[in-house]
Parts: structure tokens; C-alpha cells; sequence
């Protein structure tokens, strides 16, 4: 996959879009100092091309439900290609997972699971066990409390 071009007028309607979300034309084009038209025509190409996967709106959950995070550490009984699409298409169909990475070194996934309790959490993880999905072993981090949590900025990369 070969990298877009980008000259500096799509990264900093990228860096506006990233820091306030979807606005109207006339707005996004004052902030990045271009005119309405070429700004749209812009921002189209570049949600068109796949830069720009959506808007979304951050949501304060602790302020409506009771909610707990937990980090799960997974490593796999084998490491098989189809031992890995078959624990991933279970995981890409858990709703309570938020995000899973794949590593590299000491175990195989880094899961961030979003429940109502512990007791949720364990009856999720007993159930996965029971699927027989490859899981050999796994360790639980209850996340006490979210420091920071963000996606990277444009400008650092």
C-alpha cells in the first residue's frame, strides 16, 4: 500500500477536523484560511480516499452507566495462521471489547474490555473459554482509573 500525498493545506484541515469534529464549510475554510469550495473539495478527497473514516462524538459513559474497564492479556495455545482469524473473528464480534492489538513478545493480544462489573467480565471470559478459541492462558488488569486515553495527534506524526 503506497502512502497519499498530502501537501500542507489537507494536513491542516486534517488537524481540524481531528481537534473539532465535523463543522459546516464556511467554518472548516476560516480555520484553515482557504476559500469554501477548494476547503470542500478538499475534505471530500480526503474522505473519499479513506483518510477520514467518520465523526464520532466522545461520550462521558461514567456519567450514565456504571461501567468497569478491565485489560486482558491473551496468549494462544498455537500460533497458527488460522488459530489467529478464528480467536480474532470472535473477538471483532464482542461488542464489551473495545479494542484488541495484536503483539509481538510475551503474549499475543492486548484486549480492553468495557463492562457493567466484574461479574460480567468473568462470566464474558468463562464463556470465551468455553468456545474453545485457542486461548492458553490469560491475565486480567482492572483498570483502576483512565490517566489518558487518545488517539495520536497529526501534527506529531
Amino acid at each position: 500500500m503506497s502512502l497519499l500525498k498530502l501537501d500542507a493545506i489537507d494536513i491542516h484541515i486534517l488537524a481540524t477536523v481531528q481537534e473539532y469534529g465535523r463543522m459546516s464549510k464556511t467554518a472548516l475554510a476560516e480555520k484553515v484560511n482557504l476559500s469554501a469550495t477548494p476547503c470542500w473539495t478538499r475534505l471530500n478527497r480526503l474522505e473519499n480516499a479513506g483518510i477520514i473514516r467518520g465523526y464520532h462524538a466522545e461520550i462521558a459513559f461514567e456519567l450514565i452507566a456504571k461501567m468497569t474497564t478491565v485489560i486482558l492479556e491473551v496468549s494462544l495455545k498455537r500460533h497458527r495462521h488460522e488459530d489467529f482469524e478464528i480467536f480474532e473473528k470472535r473477538i471483532n464480534e464482542l461488542d464489551e471489547i473495545v479494542e484488541c492489538i495484536a503483539t509481538g513478545g510475551g503474549v499475543d493480544y492486548i484486549l480492553k474490555m468495557v463492562v457493567p462489573s466484574i461479574d460480567e467480565y468473568q462470566k464474558l471470559v468463562d464463556a470465551l473459554l468455553l468456545e474453545n478459541l485457542g486461548i492458553d492462558r490469560y491475565f486480567t488488569y482492572i483498570v483502576t482509573r483512565e490517566i489518558k486515553s487518545s488517539k495520536p495527534k497529526l501534527t506529531t506524526i
